[in-house]
This record gives C-alpha cells, sequence and structure tokens, in this order.
C-alpha cells in the first residue's frame, strides 16, 4: 500500500493534478481530498470579529484524517466525511473509501503532519504564482461555492495569503517531487512511476530529507 501525498496552495490545482495522475494510471486509485476534513466547527482562536479562518492548519480534523490514512495503509476501508463548502459544515452523509495499492492523499496541508509524512511514501508540492492561485480562487469559489466577489477578495487578503506565506510554503521543503504551473508532464511522471509501482514490489521511496 503506497500513499501519494499532494500539496500546494489554494488554487494551484491539485484536484486537478490529482485527477490528471488518476487518469493516467493503469489500475484503480482511491483518492483522498483533505477539504473533506475540515472541523464542524473551528476553535476560537480561529475566529475573529464573527470571520472565521478556514486556511489555518487547526480548522482540519487531524485526528480523524490521520487515523483514516493510517487505516487505508493497513488495507482497510474507511467512512470520509462529505463536506458542504455552501454551509461549511460536514453532511450526515459519508463516502466509503476502499483501500487500493496506490492512494492520492491531496490538500492545503498534506505535508503538515510529521505522522502522515512519516506514512507517505512520494510527496508532491505544486508551486505555482499567486496571481494564478488567486483568480482560479475566484472563479471556483463565486462559481461552483456560492460566494460574493468581495468576500473572496476579502478572505484571501485577511487569511488566505498570510497562511500560505506563514504554513503552506515552508511544506515545500517535505517534497520529494516540486511541480510547476504546467502540470500535464509531471502527472505523466507520476503516473508512471505509479504503474511502475503496481508491477513490482519496491521499498520505500523516501530519502533523508527533513521530517
Amino acid at each position: 500500500m503506497f500513499i501519494i501525498s499532494i500539496c500546494g496552495g489554494s488554487g494551484s490545482g491539485k484536484t486537478t493534478f490529482t485527477d490528471k495522475v488518476q487518469a493516467l494510471t493503469k489500475e484503480n486509485v482511491s483518492v483522498i481530498h483533505m477539504d473533506s476534513y475540515y472541523l464542524n466547527k473551528l476553535p476560537q482562536k480561529l475566529v475573529n470579529h464573527e470571520k472565521l479562518n478556514y486556511d489555518h492548519p487547526d480548522a482540519f480534523d487531524w485526528k480523524l484524517l490521520t487515523r483514516h490514512l493510517e487505516l487505508l495503509k493497513k488495507g482497510k476501508s474507511i467512512p470520509s466525511p462529505n463536506y458542504d463548502f455552501k454551509t461549511n459544515k460536514r453532511l450526515k452523509s459519508t463516502k466509503v473509501i476502499s483501500p487500493t495499492k496506490i492512494i492520492l492523499f491531496e490538500g492545503l496541508y498534506s505535508l503538515f503532519n510529521e505522522k502522515i509524512r512519516h506514512i507517505s511514501d512520494i510527496t508532491v508540492f505544486l508551486h505555482v504564482d499567486a496571481d494564478i492561485r488567486f483568480i482560479r480562487r475566484l472563479h471556483r469559489d463565486v462559481e461552483e461555492r456560492g460566494r460574493s466577489l468581495d468576500s473572496v477578495v476579502e478572505q484571501y487578503y485577511s487569511t488566505v495569503r498570510p497562511m500560505y506565506q506563514k504554513y503552506l510554503e515552508p511544506q515545500s521543503q517535505f517534497a520529494d517531487i516540486i511541480v510547476g504551473e504546467e502540470t500535464d508532464v509531471a502527472a505523466q511522471v507520476l503516473a508512471a512511476k505509479i504503474n511502475e509501482l503496481f508491477q513490482q514490489k519496491l521499498p520505500r521511496l523516501k530519502g533523508t530529507k527533513k521530517r
């Protein structure tokens, strides 16, 4: 069982890149989205005058997320949460994710937690310029999540950008692979490695980088 963790800022194209990799693999691959593991209620320190900071690492349910990844690593199915971004709440329903030889785990902080880095076999960081990330986020939040232009811009400057600089970008030091804006070739390379993993039993791919 191999876990491939894909990290990047909001609007960096994590989901798109993950979909590309999944489409290029020859076998079934399970996908875990970190966005599904937002807490139902944020800690008080992330609430400032009724403005909520969803871009801080503490906005996520690390206990549940870590347990689920560990269960998948052991070959067990998990009931992954379903999160509604319009209400900012988890739905009562869950999505059963079955273990496959390859697990793709993508999210803002997929390389943040040391325990998760330890059980990851390949780590990827998407390094995309801030203006591109912002435009992508703007289109997504307005068109898909029902948010106003002003609210997206205000959130970007108050939490998204500072959290990226403080917590998110430093995760790049833990990446085996750093990918730029052109993801097609990188997706092909990673998919080729995944197809190789399906064909043979390889030792852990981790190097000696910092944890």
